[in-house]
C-alpha cells in the first residue's frame, strides 16, 4: 500500500437520477450523496425499514448472473457495476448511493448518465490522502471452466485491457484498452451493455427482463430469427418494426464504436474491481472477462490488499535530523525520566505525529519484567504511543508547558510482537476525529524491526495544571 500525494475526493452536493431497473422493470430513484473521508462507496436502501447500508465490498457478492449482485444480511443490490465504474472513472473516492429499489436505473445500459450526474454535482477534494494498492507482483485468477482469466501486472497508472471472444460470427474477437482513468469519460463511459438473441429469448420467456425497452442494450443476432420471435421482441420492446442490420445487430440502435462490446466489458471490469475498496496502480489484462471471474479476482485482490494493509510498515529515515529532539520534547511534555518514553519526534502535522524510542537494557522496568527474560510491558508501549499523541494535541495550544494529558479511554488494543532490548520503536498516531475542547481521539500503531508490534485506539484530554 502507499499513500499517494493525491487527496481523496467526493461530490460537492447531492444529485438525483430517475429511471427503470433492467431486471425489475420498476421505476427507481438513485441519489448520489457526498460522503466523508475513508468512507469509500456504499449503497443505502431507503425503501426498507432502517434504511440498511451495503458497502461496495467483494465479500458481499452473492451471484453474478446478468450483473454483479451484492447481499448483506438479506438486503440486496443488483447490477452495481455501471454506477461503480462511473465513480472510479471520475476518480471519486467517497460517495453514498441511495436507492428506493434493489437495482440502480439501467439508463442507456452504460455509465454515461451517471458520469454526467456526478460531474453536474461537482467533484471536490477532501483533506485525507488517497490510499493506493501498488501492484509489485503478478496476480492472476483463472476460471478453468470458461477459460476466462484476469491478470494484473505492475504499471505506473491504473490501466485495463479487455479481450473478448464469444465464438460467434456476429461478434468475434474484440479488444479494448484504457491507458489512463482520465480517458474513461470519453472512451469507455458510453459503451452500452449488450446481449445475444438466444439469451434475450430465454430472459423474455422467464419474465426476467422487464426494464429493457430497447434503448439500453445492443442485441447481437447470433441465430436465425423467426417471425414469431420478432413479433414478441417488437411487443416487448414497444417497437412497430424491428429488423437486423448488416452488422448483425438489431436496428434499435447504432453502435458508438465497432468494439463497443469490448469497451463495455472494460467498463464492467472497472466497476467490479471497485469492490476491492482501494485504488489500484497496475495494469489489468482481462481475457474473456465476465462478472463471475471479475468478482472472484476482486475477492482475491481484496484479501491481498487487507494483508498488505495489516502488515504495512511505514519507512522513516532515522539518519535525518529529528523534528524534535529530547530537549524540545521535554519543553512540551510534562513527563520526566524514568517515565518519559519517547526520544524523538520525526513527523508532525495537524492530523498525525510520528515518534521514536530506543529500547535499551538500561530501562528500569526490565529489572522486574522479567528477570533473565527482559520484555517491554505492553502497557508501557501504549503509554509511549500516548505520549507521542500528547505531542500532537499539545502542539495545538500556545503554552503546552501549562498542560497535562490524561487518558480517557483505550480501545481495540492488540499486541502482535514482543519488544526486546535493542529494538527501535516507531510510533504513528493519527486523528480519528478532529481535536475538540482539548479531546484527542487517535488511532495509534507501534512498529519495530519492520513489523507491527502494537496498535490501539486512544482518547486523551489535555487539562490545565492546577
Amino acid at each position: 500500500m502507499s499513500n499517494t500525494t493525491t487527496k481523496q475526493r467526493t461530490i460537492a452536493k447531492e444529485i438525483t437520477l430517475k429511471g427503470v431497473g433492467l431486471h425489475t422493470g420498476e421505476n427507481v430513484t438513485l441519489k448520489f450523496v457526498p460522503a466523508p473521508e475513508n468512507f469509500g462507496y456504499a449503497f443505502k436502501r431507503v425503501d426498507l425499514e432502517g434504511e440498511p447500508i451495503i458497502e461496495a465490498d467483494a465479500n458481499y457478492v452473492v451471484n453474478t448472473q446478468r450483473g454483479t449482485n451484492l447481499e448483506k444480511r438479506g438486503v440486496k443490490i443488483q447490477t452495481s457495476e455501471h454506477v461503480l465504474a462511473a465513480l472510479v472513472g471520475l476518480e471519486i473516492d467517497n460517495v453514498l448511493i441511495e436507492l428506493n429499489a434493489p437495482e440502480p436505473p439501467i439508463m442507456d445500459g452504460s455509465s454515461k448518465y451517471f458520469v454526467e450526474a456526478l460531474e453536474e454535482a461537482g467533484i471536490v477534494d477532501q483533506n485525507a490522502l488517497r490510499d493506493e494498492f501498488v501492484v509489485k507482483d503478478v496476480i492472476s485468477y483463472k476460471d478453468e471452466e470458461t477459460g476466462s482469466e484476469i491478470t494484473i501486472i505492475p504499471a505506473d497508472t491504473y490501466q485495463v485491457t479487455t479481450m473478448v471472444d464469444f465464438g460467434t460470427k456476429v461478434l468475434g474477437t474484440q479488444n479494448a484498452t484504457l491507458e489512463n482513468l482520465t480517458e474513461f469519460k470519453s472512451e469507455i463511459a458510453d459503451a452500452r451493455t449488450f446481449s445475444f438473441l438466444h439469451e434475450l429469448e430465454m430472459l423474455l420467456e422467464n419474465g426476467l427482463i422487464k426494464g429493457g425497452d430497447l434503448n439500453n442494450a445492443i442485441v447481437y443476432v447470433d441465430k436465425e430469427i423467426s417471425d414469431s420471435t420478432m413479433k414478441r421482441l417488437e411487443k416487448a420492446f414497444n417497437k412497430k418494426k424491428l429488423s437486423v442490420k448488416p452488422n448483425g445487430i438489431l436496428d434499435n440502435l447504432t453502435l458508438h464504436q465497432p468494439n463497443e462490446a469490448a469497451r463495455h466489458k472494460l467498463l464492467d471490469v472497472i466497476g467490479d474491481l471497485a469492490l476491492t475498496g482501494t485504488r489500484i496502480r497496475g495494469k489489468v489484462i482481462a481475457n474473456k472477462p465476465g462478472h463471475f471471474v471479475n468478482t472472484q479476482f476482486a475477492k482475491k485482490l481484496s484479501k491481498i490488499i487487507k494483508m498488505e494493509k495489516r502488515n504495512h510498515v511505514p519507512q522513516y529515515d532515522l539518519n535525518k535530523p529529528p523534528l524534535m529532539d529530547i530537549h524540545q520534547i521535554m519543553d512540551m511534555l510534562p513527563h520526566r525520566p524514568p517515565f518519559l518514553l519517547i526520544d524523538r519526534i520525526l513527523e508532525l502535522s495537524d492530523q498525525h505525529v510520528v515518534g521514536m524510542k530506543n529500547v535499551t537494557m538500561n530501562e528500569p522496568f526490565f529489572v522486574g519484567h522479567f528477570p533473565g527474560a527482559p520484555v517491554m510491558p505492553g502497557v508501557l508501549q501504549v503509554e509511549a504511543m500516548a505520549q507521542t499523541g500528547g505531542i500532537l494535541v499539545l502542539s495545538t495550544v500556545p503554552d503546552p508547558e501549562n498542560y497535562l494529558t490524561l487518558f480517557m479511554k483505550i480501545d481495540n488494543v492488540k499486541f502482535k510482537q514482543k519488544v526486546l532490548p535493542g529494538d527501535t520503536l516507531i510510533f504513528h498516531c493519527s486523528l480519528i476525529t478532529p481535536i475538540r475542547r482539548g479531546i484527542c481521539h487517535m488511532q495509534a500503531y507501534a512498529y519495530a524491526n519492520s513489523k507491527l508490534v502494537c496498535e490501539a485506539e486512544m482518547m486523551a484530554q489535555i487539562v490545565k495544571k492546577k
